[in-house]
Parts: structure tokens; C-alpha cells; sequence
């Protein structure tokens, strides 16, 4: 085990007495869970689309030793740079995602990934951390000084963020993008004649989205009107947690996930619920519950109000994100394909929980603000 003397005054050590320990356990423990998981799911993918048995593997544990090497150096960056950095890859992100209305490539009838330097981009997964770092500054912004319309400014940004995200269209990822603000937006103090009538605004737009996407209404109709007819991946999906009951087959005995093209991805929960059972499902639950709990926790006695806005922010994406995923897995809402933080294959994916987390360990690290009086 890594240990550092007090006295030692580089900027590792100051990471080490200063990073909140138990997150980051939290948050290794589940980036293990899921490259175990992708080992035992993606070699019959892999068979499946003609590639050799570990082709995704060999991949993930590049994924993996990146992503590592985001969430660590992004941890270790005092508060006015996690600031600067947010708005700098939401500027950059936020023009790829547009070139990927013209560049991009299709699949599932929307447009959301970009080929860059040889490898498979989906620019708005990073738009979802660095939104909730950028409205958490104009917000902060605004309680600060009465003449910074911080509250117009986030509107403007959310507006821009989620007009972006349906010009793909992404209305999964639409959803997530406004719980995360509304739930800022509550922190700040909104009055809630304010909230609500957002909140009406976005039921309506709710509905205005099933009636004009195909694929929205197709899902949604599925999911309501089936009649007991469910979609090929749901179907299978709860085979294998039928299979795995209690404790599971066994690593590597599951047979669901030789027929589910998204078992290393989207579906990934249902291959830890056919080989390991209820325990490791109830495993990973409790490990996302455990960082979104113990982020509100540490916020809730934070002063610095971009501080609790931010990391809250935050958490409530990695919370929310999952818990999309694990419901539409267990067919408790409309099928979505939004990865499991951590535990799903993909760089995207990956990368940008890495970057969300990394921020988040930062900006609740003990003693940030003092460090940094100059932010703004």
C-alpha cells in the first residue's frame, strides 16, 4: 500500500491526505467488477461479429489503464482548474457533438458517433460531467454577485445542451441532462412556482418527443402496450436473471449472453445476474448508492456553493445514469441504450465517468477551497 509521510509537500502526497479514501475504493472496487465482467461477456460477442475471442478484451484493458490515468490526474487538480477544464471540454465536446450531425455515423437511428485519430467517439457522453461543472459555476456565479446573471446564463447553457442532444437525437441523455440541472437549480433555490412550471415544460416536451421520434414512440409503445410481448434483448435479458437466481451459474456458465448482441454493453447487468445472482447485482446497487450517498453527504457540509452544486451534480449523474441502465435491463422502464458507469464496455463510456469521478474526487477533497480564494 502507497503510504506518504505528513511532512511530504508534493503534490501526490497532498492528494493522498487530502482525497476522500472511501469514494475512491468505491470507485476502483466497481472499475474491477466491470472488466471481470466484460471478460466473461464479451468473448461470444467477440465469436458473434467474427473477432477473436478477446479482440473487446484487449481493448477494455486499454480503455481501462486510460481511463485510470484521467480519473487520477483529474483528481489532483485544484478548483479553479477543474473550472477551466470543465468549460474548455464542454466548448471542444460540444463541437464534435455538432460535427457528428453532418460526420457522424448512424446506428439505432440516431447520429452520436465521430471517428477521431483512428478511434470511435461519442462526444456527448463527455457534455453530460462537464455541463453539470459549467452550470455549477454560473449558478455559484449568480449567489455571488448580484450583476452576473449566472441563473440566465445557465438556462442559456442548458437550452443549447439539450437542443443539441435531440438534434441527434438522444432523448435518454436529454432526460439525464435536465434532472442534473433541475436538481442544481433546487440546491440554488429556485422558487418552486419556477421548478414547477420547468417541470411542466418538460413533460410536455416529454410528450412531444414520443409523438415525433420514431424510435422513442416504438420503445415507449413497446414497453406500455405490449401486451406481454417483449423486445428480443428485454426478453432475454430476463432469462438470464431467471437463470442466475440467488447465486448465479458460475463465471462463465451463462448461456443468455451467447444471444444478446449488447451483453458486453447496454445488457451487461444481466450477464452479472445469470452467473453471479441477486448478490452481485445487490453488490454493484449498493457500491453506486454508496458514492451517490457519500458525495451528498460531503456536500452537505461544504460552504463553497460551486463546491456543492458541482459534486452533487455529479453524483446525481452517476447515480441516475445507472440507475436508467439497471431499470431498463429489468424491464422496469423503456429500453435505453445508456451504458452502466464503469462496468459496461466502451472508451466513451469510460472515459467519461473517469473524467466525471475524477472531478468529483477533486472537488471533495478535504480543504479544496482553501487552496483556491480566487475562484469566481
Amino acid at each position: 500500500m502507497v503510504t506518504f509521510s505528513r511532512l511530504n509537500k508534493s503534490a501526490i502526497a497532498n492528494w493522498w491526505w487530502t482525497v476522500d479514501k472511501i469514494t475512491l475504493a468505491l470507485l476502483m472496487l466497481t472499475i474491477f467488477i466491470g472488466a471481470f465482467l466484460v471478460f466473461s461477456a464479451s468473448p461470444a460477442v467477440a465469436r458473434t461479429n467474427h473477432f477473436s475471442d478477446y479482440h473487446f478484451i484487449k481493448k477494455q484493458v486499454v480503455f481501462i489503464l486510460i481511463a485510470l490515468v484521467i480519473l487520477f490526474s483529474v483528481s489532483m487538480l485544484r478548483l479553479k482548474n477543474i473550472r477551466r477544464l470543465s468549460i474548455v471540454l464542454y466548448l471542444l465536446f460540444f463541437v464534435l457533438t455538432f460535427i457528428t450531425l453532418f460526420a457522424g455515423y448512424s446506428t439505432k437511428g440516431s447520429s452520436r458517433w465521430i471517428r477521431l485519430l483512428g478511434f470511435t467517439l461519442q462526444p456527448s457522453e463527455f457534455l453530460k460531467p462537464t455541463f453539470a461543472v459549467v452550470s455549477a459555476w454560473l449558478l455559484d456565479g449568480s449567489k455571488k454577485s448580484a450583476d452576473f446573471p449566472g441563473s440566465l446564463f445557465s438556462i442559456g447553457l442548458y437550452a443549447l445542451t439539450i437542443a443539441m442532444l435531440l438534434a441527434q437525437p438522444d432523448f435518454g441523455m436529454t432526460i439525464v441532462v435536465s434532472v442534473i440541472w433541475g436538481f442544481q437549480l433546487f440546491l440554488a433555490g429556485l422558487p418552486m412556482t419556477i421548478v414547477s412550471v420547468l417541470g411542466v415544460l418538460g413533460l410536455l416536451g416529454s410528450i412531444g418527443v414520443y409523438f415525433t421520434l420514431p424510435h422513442v414512440h416504438e420503445r415507449v409503445h413497446q414497453f406500455l402496450f405490449s401486451g406481454g410481448e417483449l423486445g428480443y434483448q428485454v426478453k432475454k435479458s430476463l432469462e438470464a436473471f431467471e437463470n442466475g437466481n440467488l447465486l448465479g451459474r458460475g463465471p462463465g456458465e451463462g448461456t443468455v449472453k451467447l444471444h444478446l448482441p449488447d451483453a458486453h454493453t447496454d445488457f451487461i447487468f444481466a450477464v452479472a445476474g445469470e452467473e453471479f445472482g441477486v448478490w452481485l447485482c445487490l453488490l454493484i446497487v449498493v457500491l453506486f448508492a454508496a458514492v451517490v450517498v457519500r458525495t451528498m453527504r460531503l456536500s452537505l457540509g461544504e460552504k463553497n456553493l460551486f463546491i456543492s452544486y458541482a459534486s452533487s451534480g455529479l453524483a446525481a449523474l452517476f447515480g441516475l445514469q445507472s440507475i436508467i441502465n439497471m431499470a431498463s435491463t429489468l424491464h422496469l422502464i423503456p429500453t435505453k441504450g445508456m451504458t452502466l458507469p464503469f462496468i459496461s464496455y466502451g472508451g466513451s463510456s469510460l472515459f467519461a465517468s473517469a473524467l466525471g469521478m475524477g472531478m468529483l474526487l477533486a472537488l471533495t477533497r478535504r480543504n479544496l477551497a482553501a487552496q483556491d480564494k480566487d475562484i469566481v
